[in-house]
């Protein structure tokens, strides 16, 4: 059952602990529960049936994004579409993706401190030198030839 049924039969629902942070659901405010429209939350078969049709375009656009994974397209950015179409009906979606906004503002900080910045760089550089030392050695020993076009 969700706080929307609790909300249609007028009683207030208890707050509960979230098991991944901790927190109380219900202090969250507003953004958790379902933002179906009224007249379809008011009528429990109709709000079942826009869960079900929200799960099925969620789970459809999910799939999409995985199996851009492997293929050429945006498959992460898609994984994460579909969980955000999930995520305007499930509270578990909603606190999944608020989970994943944090852990990626807190991988940005950690990117932007001094000392890890000054690595990126340094491996970048490297990476750059042995890519282009690879190029070079490749162009003078096949010329500008292409892989597949190679007489041994």
């Amino acid at each position: 059952m969700n706080a929307e049924s609790d909300e249609r039969q007028g009683g207030v629902a208890p707050a509960t602990a979230d098991v991944a942070t901790g927190d109380n659901v219900q202090d969250k405010g507003p953004g958790f529960g379902s933002r179906a429209p009224r007249f379809i939350q008011r009528s429990r078969t109709l709000h079942v049936s826009w869960q079900v049709g929200v799960f099925i375009v969620g789970l459809a656009v999910v799939v999409a994004g995985i199996i851009m994974l492997p293929l050429p397209g945006p498959g992460w950015l898609v994984i994460f579409g579909g969980m955000a179409i999930w995520a305007t009906e499930f509270v578990w979606a909603q606190l999944v993706l608020r989970w994943t906004k944090r852990k990626v503002t807190e991988a940005a900080q950690r990117a932007l401190d001094p000392k890890v910045r000054k690595r990126n760089l340094i491996l970048t550089t490297i990476a750059v030198i042995i890519c282009a030392a690879a190029i070079t050695v490749y162009v003078w020993k096949f010329g500008v030839v292409m892989p597949w076009k190679i007489k041994e």
